[in-house]
């Protein structure tokens, strides 16, 4: 059993009558699911990550004071610090995580803003720009469980995806760090004997592929850690997770070296065809440097294309 069903097993056998029974006039106004920090949030938890901040919990969301005052709330809290201490097995915990109340009760408003800058979903062009986009993901990642007035249904549903111009200044910028550090820096660095200098290049080779393949794919980079679980779920042909495993922990003897040039080429050709399919760019050849401002001259909003091309890196 998952996190998210340990969460919806209780939620459904202690939770939802608990707001039932006690709260009936508040539940139209309340919403309840797991989403956010956690790797159970993306159902990506294991036993070597239930090691700490792992309950069986939910949230429940409450609009602002002027709906809900802060007596309501409390009476909420006290409420659900009542549920069941153990639940299959899985005790919850007595101390907050490490970075707060991740379950519980929680202000709408606060939550998104924590996560995005925002209460309501409403992002402007400069904040799409710069907000994490793992927060993004945290955001729209796991499950609701019913949602009273559709609040936080709309502003995940505002969420869910980058404004296409946006996902396009961030992919010509992940495109053009691709080309420079493992089309042009990776060699020379090799021959001017700087093996460290190189293997850096290969790190950020790999970063901007990681991100360039979620954003060719309209789905959200979680934080670092799971991107390769994540990046194995995509519909991708080949093995892209273990090409860049492979430059990754590999040395930089003259034949591995040899070998690291090939599939990074191979990445290139692969990202450029799929770039050209999905008419993001008519440039011949795997130049990705080219293929960046080819990308970056499509942006429709003109102050957007014109921000310098690695903007929103």
């Amino acid at each position: 059993m998952n996190g998210l069903e340990l969460s919806r097993g209780f939620f459904e056998e202690f939770g939802r009558p608990m707001l039932e029974t006690q709260f009936p006039e508040l539940l139209p106004r309340l919403a309840a699911g797991l989403f956010g920090s956690g790797s159970e949030c993306f159902g990506y938890d294991d036993d070597v990550s239930r090691d700490h901040d792992f309950e069986p919990g939910f949230c429940i969301f409450l609009p602002g004071e002027d709906e809900v005052d802060r007596r309501s709330a409390f009476l909420l809290e006290r409420a659900y610090a009542k549920l069941p201490k153990e639940y299959r097995g899985f005790r919850r915990p007595t101390l907050l995580p490490v970075g707060g109340a991740r379950r519980g009760v929680l202000r709408t408003g606060d939550f998104f803003r924590a996560l995005t800058g925002s209460p309501d979903g409403h992002l402007t062009a400069p904040e799409w720009l710069t907000v994490p986009e793992e927060a993004l993901a945290e955001a729209t990642n796991g499950e609701i469980y019913f949602d009273g007035p559709g609040e936080v249904s709309r502003i995940r549903a505002s969420l869910a995806y980058f404004p296409e111009d946006i996902r396009r200044k961030r992919l010509a910028g992940q495109l053009l760090l691709m080309g420079q550090a493992g089309q042009y820096n990776y060699a020379r660095c090799l021959g001017r004997g700087e093996t460290a200098a190189a293997q850096l290049a290969v790190g950020e080779f790999v970063k901007s592929a990681l991100s360039a393949a979620f954003l060719l794919h309209r789905r959200y980079q979680p934080y670092y850690k799971w991107s390769f679980r994540a990046l194995r779920e995509l519909p991708l042909p080949g093995d892209l997770a273990g090409s860049l495993e492979y430059l990754l922990t590999s040395p930089n003897s003259p034949a591995e070296a040899k070998e690291k040039t090939r599939i990074i080429e191979e990445i290139a050709e692969a990202a450029s065809a799929q770039l050209r399919r999905l008419g993001l760019s008519d440039v011949p050849g795997a130049e990705l440097e080219a293929h960046a401002y080819a990308v970056n001259d499509r942006i429709s909003d003109g102050e957007i294309r014109n921000l310098h091309i690695l903007a929103a890196v």
